[in-house]
């Protein structure tokens, strides 16, 4: 199964979004957007720039 991003609302009343594996498990959360607009851009912007994103290694 292919995974999947959820969109809600929080207690707080803000938009936000949840990525979720093919197995349920949630494997990226967004921030909390005042509009459900503004949370889709943020689902866009992850689905254009996930794919070419370069992987960094940092002190944690």
């Amino acid at each position: 199964m292919a995974g999947k991003f959820e969109l809600y609302t929080d207690k707080s009343g803000d938009w936000r979004f949840r990525l979720k594996a093919g197995n349920g498990e949630v494997i990226a959360t967004g921030q909390g957007y005042s509009s459900k607009a503004s949370a889709m851009n943020g689902i866009d912007s992850v689905r254009r720039n996930a794919a070419e994103a370069e992987v960094v290694e940092v002190d944690g």
